[in-house]
């Protein structure tokens, strides 16, 4: 493969991004080495593949690198990063590396502030069932390809194009879908303004003769069709002016289904097996998206209706006792509020979420619309806030979140320790029948997994 020296390092290996790319240049038979701070199940995985993996940090590890990789969460001052510079190693974000292997197959890239995971996974699941062997970099795990990347030899590469660093603009994907944009990542971008002009030079990226599949339930999308230089396609769950819509929705506990419309042919109905009008959406976009590519309608509804979601989208973690545990990544109100709706229309029950806010900066800017993304939920438990690395901000801690939902709600939350004291408190309150969703980007999944754990122990 040209511009891709054989010794490739990347710091912070285990990263979604990083793990799947490391996977690929695996496949390609590449020297792939990296290091990461602990050992994961993603790290083991990578090692299993060939991959030389350090745990921890140290210059040392660069050793004859000819390539080093980095992701934003990787500090200037990292010392394989500058080890790497005093050695005259080239260093490149990941996105730049994302960038190159997208110049050898046709990129099919999803961006937008929510259901980029659901959406890419929908279209790589798609691809895959339908022999097309395309190459995959998501950043939710997928049975059907064990992970959330491989390579293939096909004509596509399907990638989730991440716009919370401005990254995705070093992309230049084929065919790219949005799914929407919002005011996300301000920490980054410092306004609203500055997003949207983001995405307008995402958009404005795609070559000529490729094509843009927006999403014109959203108003700025709308705005932005004019900034398309290739073909544009939209479609819409709640817009009729859209090219591809959906009638007649239905939502229960067996999954979301709707009438699909191409303009003012009718193509058939869209079943699914996970629930939400979001959902739904997401699959509309995929349907779209891979008839612009040639794919026929009923091969893509056939094969949507196998996908069972994403790694940590409405993720079933276990049921004990009549009690269900569902963990999901949601951490922007507008996720949370769309995920609880889903929760909502297919369980009668007591509804529970444990929500842990992610880094200092969302909290602060968003905690009066966190405020209100909870009203689908019996009971809110808030935990402390997982700072991704961010530094603290005086007078930003969870308990922002707490009292604007309770402004909201009249009920106030609870605010408790993540882990230990979350897990202990809802042991000794939980009833047969409730469903409990954890919600974060951060490890809130481990409560998850820990009450699965001790409500078996108390069973046995």
């Amino acid at each position: 493969m040209q511009d891709i020296p054989e010794k490739i390092h990347f710091i912070g290996i285990g990263g979604a991004g990083m793990s799947g790319l490391a996977r690929v240049l695996l496949e390609l038979n590449f020297d792939v080495r990296g290091s990461d701070i602990n050992s994961t199940p993603v790290t083991e995985r990578l090692k299993a593949y060939g991959a030389t993996i350090y745990k921890g940090q140290s210059g040392d590890h660069i050793g004859d690198a000819e390539l080093v990789v980095y992701s934003t969460a990787i500090s200037a001052e990292n010392s394989e990063m500058l080890e790497a510079r005093r050695k005259g190693i080239p260093v490149i974000h990941r996105a730049d590396l994302l960038g190159l292997l997208m110049q050898r197959q046709k990129g099919l890239a999803v961006a937008g502030a929510h259901g980029k995971t659901t959406t890419s996974a929908m279209l790589a699941l798609v691809l895959e069932k339908c022999r097309q062997d395309p190459t995959i970099l998501i950043g939710g795990e997928l049975t059907d390809i064990g992970g959330n990347a491989k390579f293939g030899r096909g004509e596509f590469l399907v990638a989730e194009a991440d716009e919370s660093d401005g990254s995705f603009l070093k992309l230049c994907p084929y065919l790219a879908i949005v799914t929407n944009v919002e005011d996300d990542h301000l920490d980054h971008y410092g306004t609203i303004e500055e997003i949207i002009y983001a995405f307008k030079q995402f958009i404005h990226k795609i070559p000529a003769n490729g094509t843009a599949v927006l999403c014109f339930d959203d108003e700025r999308l709308r705005d932005m069709a004019a900034d398309c230089s290739g073909q544009l396609v939209s479609y819409a769950v709640d817009n009729p002016v859209a090219d591809y819509t959906l009638q007649d929705i239905k939502v229960d506990a067996s999954g979301s289904t709707g009438e699909v419309y191409y303009k003012a042919e009718y193509l058939g109905r869209l079943k699914l097996a996970v629930p939400g009008r979001h959902n739904l959406s997401n699959a509309l976009a995929v349907v779209a998206a891979c008839r612009n590519i040639g794919l026929s309608f009923r091969d893509v509804v056939e094969c949507l209706q196998c996908f069972r979601g994403a790694g940590r989208r409405f993720q079933l973690v276990g049921r004990e006792k009549g009690i269900t545990v569902i963990d999901d990544y949601a951490h922007h109100p507008t996720e949370i509020a769309a995920t609880l709706r889903a929760a909502r229309q297919v369980h009668s029950g007591r509804i529970i979420v444990v929500f842990q806010p992610h880094r200092y900066t969302r909290t602060k800017l968003l905690c009066k619309r966190f405020g209100a993304c909870f009203g689908d939920a019996d009971l809110v438990i808030i935990n402390d806030i997982y700072s991704a690395g961010e530094q603290p901000i005086d007078g930003v801690s969870a308990r922002l979140i707490v009292d604007a939902v309770h402004q909201n709600k009249g009920e106030r939350p609870l605010l408790l320790s993540a882990g230990d004291e979350t897990t202990t408190y809802l042991s000794g309150k939980l009833q047969t029948g409730d469903l409990i969703l954890t919600m974060g980007a951060g490890d809130v999944w481990k409560t998850g997994v820990a009450l699965v754990n001790r409500l078996k122990e108390s069973m046995s």
